[in-house]
């Protein structure tokens, strides 16, 4: 399909403050021409509603989009580790979902995107890895589950409603030794950190 898979479609993502901030849209943008691009990131905030940001989760982010896209990415599933949000369980699809937990809130944010936007191409990317407040890649979070439970979380979910992952938790590069390269503060991206996350999704989205 090649880079002209995209040429004058719309994209809009959601997410956290890596989504928010604005770095890798652009970037894309340029490689794959989408002629319109809206950002719906909220820095700080969860997917899982229930925190003490929930006006901006991502979840009821999602749920406020008024129009149609060719294309919705979301980005999301760092902050839900670091507030101990629930990780809870995979449904089936059409269940009654416990939007207070990860895998509740993103799979009835998902259904109702697909019930009103069957024809979107939406794609799911998991959280990248992190080293910021004592939250690493080995490190159990109040609800004993690691940052990794929650990027396989998002690969269940893709596989449950064939949708496509983009897993940056393991094929982006930012791991303990590379995140002093890549982010500012072993969290959030620097210039470097956005152009790798670009290149890697820009193959996988002119791949779907």
């Amino acid at each position: 399909m090649g880079n002209n898979r995209w040429q004058g479609a719309s994209w809009a993502t959601l997410g956290d403050s890596i989504t928010a901030a604005g770095g890798y849209q652009p970037l894309v943008q340029a490689k794959l021409g989408f002629a319109k691009v809206d950002n719906f990131g909220r820095g700080g905030c969860p997917m899982t509603a229930g925190s003490d940001r929930d006006d901006g989760a991502t979840l009821y982010m999602g749920s406020s989009l008024e129009q149609a896209y060719d294309c919705l990415t979301i980005f999301a599933g760092t902050n839900d580790y670091r507030l101990n949000m629930p990780l809870g369980v995979l449904r089936s699809i059409g269940s009654a979902f416990d939007n207070h937990t990860f895998f509740g809130a993103y799979q009835s944010l998902i259904e109702e995107l697909l019930t009103r936007y069957p024809l979107c191409r939406m794609n799911l990317w998991t959280p990248l890895q992190r080293d910021k407040d004592g939250y690493d890649s080995e490190k159990r979070n109040d609800k004993g589950c690691l940052l990794a439970d929650y990027a396989a979380a998002v690969q269940s979910i893709g596989q449950a409603y064939a949708l496509p992952v983009l897993d940056l938790y393991a094929v982006s590069g930012f791991n303990k030794l590379t995140l002093d390269s890549f982010t500012n503060d072993r969290l959030h991206p620097n210039q470097e950190g956005y152009r790798r996350i670009a290149q890697t999704a820009a193959s996988f989205l002119a791949a779907i």
